[in-house]
């Protein structure tokens, strides 16, 4: 059987705003197991993106249960987390967030410059990530040169240069038209499939349902009952 690498109990996130509180999250129960393609759905607000920014070490959970690869991670310093994160976690915005003026093979090796890898061993993973996401011939290319969606596959291929444990993808689809969308879920359903990464991916899009494994759905900070 799969181990969990994910394991929330009763974990509530409650922001403060001026004098009011704002629950993002109530009570949250989530198991995500080794492998699993988990597509977290529901309306803007509901605290998907709060979710996922826990999971991954960026935001702190107000109370509850946190324990990720058999981490407590809301006990890890700042430092210590922003280390866990460059090992374990690797991350695709919706907006892209390359760097204009480096070439696509360039950001693609900035995960790889925090580590010891010599540069023979960075351009062997950073050649290997662009053609698993389709781009080989699109090394040299700047981002202003390449469409939305080879974009978007660039910073999957930066998100998995490091072979992070976890993928963690926030509305990756939002900016793309369908062609191209079907194409970053595609290579998310492969790197899951053939390559057995944990991913869990945000969205409002039915379409991206059809490619994980596990679908849940919030609402309003909570999270609703699997349905059979």
């Amino acid at each position: 059987m799969a181990k969990p690498v994910v394991e929330i109990k009763g974990l509530s996130k409650i922001f403060q705003r001026d004098s009011f509180a704002v629950t993002a999250l109530e009570r949250i129960d989530l198991t995500i197991e080794e492998g699993e393609f988990l597509c977290l759905m529901g309306p803007s607000g509901s605290g998907k993106t709060t979710l996922l920014n826990i999971i991954a070490g960026i935001d702190r959970p107000t109370e509850g249960e946190l324990h990720v690869l058999g981490e407590d991670i809301a006990l890890l310093t700042e430092d210590r987390l922003a280390a866990w994160r460059n090992v374990h976690v690797g991350f695709v915005f919706q907006s892209f967030n390359l760097i204009p003026v480096l070439t696509a093979y360039e950001n693609v090796e900035l995960p790889l410059l925090l580590t010891k890898l010599s540069a023979k061993e960075r351009r062997d993973h950073v050649l290997t990530a662009l053609k698993l996401v389709g781009l080989e011939d699109r090394v040299d290319h700047y981002p202003r040169q390449l469409s939305g969606g080879q974009e978007q596959r660039t910073a999957i291929a930066r998100a998995i240069v490091t072979d992070p444990t976890l993928l963690m993808a926030d509305e990756p689809t939002g900016d793309l038209d369908a062609r191209s969308a079907d194409e970053i879920l595609d290579i998310l359903t492969s790197l899951n499939r053939d390559f057995k990464k944990t991913i869990i991916l945000v969205t409002h899009d039915p379409r991206a349902a059809h490619h994980a494994t596990v679908v849940r759905h919030l609402e309003k900070g909570q999270l609703l009952p699997l349905t059979p």
